[in-house]
């Protein structure tokens, strides 16, 4: 059973940046893959950006091309969320999840019943 656990959340102005972080309770990001989901007040669950097992594969939905990054992290251990010139519609709770299907391949990458660990969430608010 792999725990998921996200930190990092806060409040920014608008044109800020953020980092989340999402620790893994064992070597859960060496295959399958690794999103982050963004919850916006009164709106659908969002795929907001996804990593692959190995370097290069990095996938974002529109709302977040050019602004928010997933470095790959060699150690796999953490997954990170670099948000950079946030907007205020970037407000929401954010989520990583991890899943064992590659993102290529399967069902879409930002379909959120592929992942099957979840962590409890946080708060990201832009004003």
């Amino acid at each position: 059973h792999v725990q998921l656990v996200e930190s990092g959340g806060g409040s920014a102005q608008a044109g800020g940046s953020l980092s989340l972080s999402c620790a893994a309770s064992k070597n859960a990001y060496s295959s399958g893959c690794s999103i982050w989901f963004r919850q916006a007040p009164g709106k659908e669950l969002e795929g907001i950006a996804a990593i692959g097992p190995e370097a290069g594969v990095t996938l974002y939905a529109d709302s977040a091309k050019g602004r928010f990054t997933i470095p790959y992290d060699n150690a796999k251990n953490t997954m990170t969320l670099q948000m950079n010139k946030l907007k205020p519609e970037d407000t929401g709770m954010y989520y990583c999840a991890v899943g064992p299907t590659h993102c290529l391949f399967g069902d879409p990458w930002f379909s959120k019943s592929r992942y099957f660990y979840w962590g409890q969430g946080t708060q990201v608010t832009v004003s």
